[in-house]
């Protein structure tokens, strides 16, 4: 039988049962398209960065025609969770060697922190190779001003960034069987369980810190997305059996939180909390606060009625937005819903949302951040905001493409593996 003429069977077990490689054999069903594509946009940008040692890579990249993000503080930055993704992704896509260079990259950033070495990781680095020490956050010349500037929220620590970091350490660690990506990941785990731990209300953890030096301020708030992270996190740090922290308090900490903010009569999460850790945040709706949860090993079936919220708040034509508002489609969260859906059993709604995620493919070959121009999510960048400030553009992304690798090839960042409905 031809490839064109391959059943819908074999979308089926390309989306969640097969191996990546298996996957890209199958380039006629958007799983196998996807992965293909994809995984060879993220090997080209690696492969590009100049040199072999650590690298970072953009986060909205600017292929020629496609126009460079507009604020000085985007053009040439790496966050943090994208390269976590990334590297993921590349690993997903049987390419470790790949991903190397990013996880190189972060276990160099989290021993060779300006402040010292105490295991954090900023929210956002400057692309490219690393080859300073140690290694700067994201900055730019202002020409105008005369001064080198940097950005409070980007210069700060996010702990549900300091959680993929650590996911995508473990995820090299057993791709490469190299312990010193464990070790790097325990010392992320142990800046989490001592700087962002609180017992008021739910408990769980905060937001982290915003700013540096002596502007830095604590994120008071907790996240649903963030306590996800970590829950998968310390579950991996505690089965692997990894030295350094006490990670069994640290997960009971987070899904602790999750427990207490289920809404059980709606069916949902919400965002997390106000900054006072314990009132629930109910004020805006967080796609990725719905789905995340699913793909924990944790996950009680009860949870999947959060997939009924993400419709009813947050459906538009052909994928999902990131708040209620339904401005656009949120390709990266449209992603994450694609790998949620397949990881409940409901592979027909995984395909088609896989389907239309090949028409996101920028010129490029990353995936578009949205498909409209822009798309609101009803959050601040950070405590200096004046509003909600938080938006998506249309630029070409890689957290978006990234997501969308995980979601082709079934592979389950939580714990490693592709999933098992």
């Amino acid at each position: 039988m031809s490839l064109a003429h391959r059943t819908a069977v074999t979308l089926l077990l390309a989306l969640s049962l097969v191996t990546p490689a298996l996957a890209a054999d199958t380039p006629d069903v958007p799983a196998g398209l996807l992965s293909n594509r994809l995984c060879g946009s993220l090997t080209v940008a690696i492969d590009s960065v100049p040199g072999k040692g650590p690298a970072f890579l953009r986060s909205f990249d600017h292929p020629s025609g496609a126009g460079a993000p507009a604020e000085d503080a985007l053009k040439n930055a790496a966050f943090t969770y994208d390269n976590a993704l990334a590297a993921i992704a590349l690993v997903a896509c049987g390419r470790a060697t790949k991903a190397r260079r990013i996880g190189d990259a972060l276990l160099s950033a989290v021993e060779n922190d300006r402040a010292g070495p105490q295991g954090r990781l900023r929210t956002t680095y400057r692309a490219g190779p690393q080859q300073e020490f140690p290694i700067p956050p994201n900055g730019w010349w202002n020409q105008k001003a005369g001064r080198w500037e940097e950005d409070a929220y980007q210069v700060g620590t996010a702990t549900g960034n300091v959680a993929w970091a650590g996911l995508a350490l473990l995820t090299l660690a057993d791709a490469l069987n190299e312990p010193k990506y464990r070790a790097g990941a325990a010392k992320l785990g142990g800046w989490v369980l001592a700087h962002t731990r609180d017992a008021k209300g739910p408990g769980g953890f905060t937001g982290g810190v915003h700013g540096d030096g002596t502007g830095t301020q604590a994120l008071t708030w907790k996240s649903v997305e963030h306590n996800t992270d970590l829950v998968a996190l310390f579950g991996w740090l505690e089965r692997a059996g990894v030295p350094g922290g006490d990670w069994a308090s640290g997960k009971a900490a987070a899904l602790g939180l999750l427990n207490a903010l289920w809404q059980a009569d709606g069916g949902y999460f919400p965002t997390g909390t106000l900054p006072d850790g314990v009132t629930v945040n109910d004020g805006n709706s967080g796609l990725d606060a719905l789905l995340w949860p699913l793909l924990l090993p944790e996950s009680p079936r009860d949870w999947r009625r959060a997939l009924n919220r993400a419709n009813q708040v947050h459906g538009v034509a052909g994928g999902y937005d990131f708040n209620g508002d339904r401005d656009g489609v949120w390709v990266e969260g449209t992603a994450q819903a694609a790998l949620s859906w397949a990881s409940v059993g409901d592979r027909e709604r995984a395909e088609k949302l896989l389907a239309g995620l090949i028409g996101d493919i920028s010129p490029g070959g990353y995936l578009w951040a949205t498909r409209g121009d822009k798309v609101s999510t009803g959050f601040a960048i950070g405590p200096d905001s004046k509003g909600a400030d938080f938006f998506y553009y249309r630029q070409p992304h890689l957290g978006a493409t990234a997501w969308a690798v995980l979601a082709a090839t079934g592979w389950n960042p939580f714990t490693g593996r592709t999933i098992s409905p």
